[in-house]
């Protein structure tokens, strides 16, 4: 890869964000091809990150859960085996780090660690709905020495004792690797290594009563949405999968963990709502797992979901009187062109609940997408509210025939 500017200029404009949906599929095969561990998934947590300037990838970095066993780890954090289990979620496991073959910038692997480093706490607590306090990684000597670890400031703790976890069991392939830590926050230790550890509590989520009709209707609008998975080797049906996901998300849920408590927490005949798998040996229907929800809300196409459920949202709620019209930036999100993704939505006053939303594309103004966001919104004897901008003859005649 070639490029204008000076090694110090591209150290300079260097970025470090997580990766957009679209590009998980490069993401992966980038690291298949090139990394010398190859992937065949992220264990647990995981965000996947790149590196770039200007738009052109430098380098690929992936953080997954932790390792469940470390004896260096554990001793140099003091902690016993019940702690352990609880506080594991607050560490990450570096489990990737490719600079792409044809980059060749000096010092450029710890200032793209330093850099995603700063961000990666605030990136899982908004994803997982917890920080991250320490963040590990493993170097095979044989290949690398951990100089890029070292000069971000990550401390060498020793050597693993040369074991592999494979499904439930360790098996000893002897070549062991550094353990390298680094704390993210000040008191690291301190907090992993105590019982009365001052976690954020997580918000209280609600169950939902779903009448048999509208878990129906809500069914037969997901069955319309194509399926990402191939068909091999499916345990759960794409409706299941999407109608527990949706249902927990308008309960209170803000992650998979608490989509996949909030399935756990379903009785029988909710779970046979939502056309979950009846098990023919134990007799119960079957929620889908995390990381099997994980996989496929991040692969679905997301506007085939919202365009199956306009609608269906606002029949939820009954009769309302007023509906607002506003725009949103997301946070962390960003289109192809590095463009932020801003989201015109339209929710309803009483509820709070959003019944439809569009995307504003970047050659185009939220104006123009008044009307496509409210063709499939019943807004009969509603007052309409949004902004001044929205202040149009076109806009007010759509709303007076509409």
């Amino acid at each position: 890869m070639s490029y204008d500017r000076t090694c110090a200029e591209i150290l300079s404009g260097l970025e470090v964000r997580p990766i957009i949906r679209h590009e998980r599929l490069m993401w992966d095969n980038l690291i298949r091809r090139h990394h010398y561990l190859g992937l065949h998934s992220l264990v647990g947590e995981s965000i996947r990150y790149i590196a770039h300037c200007d738009g052109k990838w430098l380098a690929l970095i992936g953080w997954s859960a932790a390792a469940l066993k470390c004896s260096v780890r554990d001793k140099w954090i003091g902690w016993p085996p019940l702690l352990q289990w609880r506080h594991l979620a607050m560490v990450a496991n570096n489990a990737r780090f490719l600079i792409l073959p044809d980059v060749g910038v000096p010092n450029m692997a710890s200032r793209i660690l330093s850099l995603n480093i700063k961000r990666l706490s605030d990136d899982w607590e908004e994803t997982y709905n917890h920080p991250i306090w320490l963040v590990e990684t493993f170097v095979d000597p044989r290949y690398f020495k951990g100089t890029c670890y070292k000069a971000a400031g990550w401390i060498p703790l020793g050597y693993t004792k040369g074991f592999a976890k494979s499904s439930n069991h360790y098996t000893q392939h002897d070549n062991p690797k550094i353990i390298f830590v680094r704390p993210i926050h000040r008191q690291a230790v301190n907090k992993l290594s105590t019982p009365d550890i001052n976690i954020k509590p997580r918000k209280e989520i609600k169950p939902m009563n779903l009448s048999e009709k509208s878990a129906h209707e809500l069914i037969q609008r997901i069955l319309l949405i194509p399926d990402p998975r191939m068909a091999r080797g499916l345990r759960h049906r794409k409706a299941s999968v999407l109608a527990i996901s949706i249902c927990a998300i308008l309960s209170g849920a803000t992650s998979f963990t608490e989509i996949a408590e909030w399935a756990a927490g379903c009785s029988q005949n909710m779970l046979r709502r939502l056309f979950c798998r009846f098990d023919t040996d134990t007799k119960r229907y079957q929620h889908p797992s995390e990381p099997t929800i994980r996989r496929f809300m991040q692969a679905v196409d997301a506007e085939a979901v919202d365009n199956a459920l306009y609608g269906w949202l606002q029949s939820l709620s009954g009769k309302q009187t007023a509906i607002a019209i506003d725009g949103k930036t997301l946070k962390g999100a960003r289109q192809e062109n590095n463009r932020q993704v801003h989201l015109l939505s339209a929710f309803l006053h009483q509820k709070g609940m959003v019944v439809a939303q569009r995307q504003v594309l970047s050659k185009t103004n939220e104006i123009t997408t008044v009307r496509p966001l409210l063709e499939s919104v019943d807004i009969k004897g509603c007052v309409v509210t949004m902004d001044a901008l929205h202040t149009q003859k076109d806009t007010a005649g759509y709303l007076a025939i509409k």
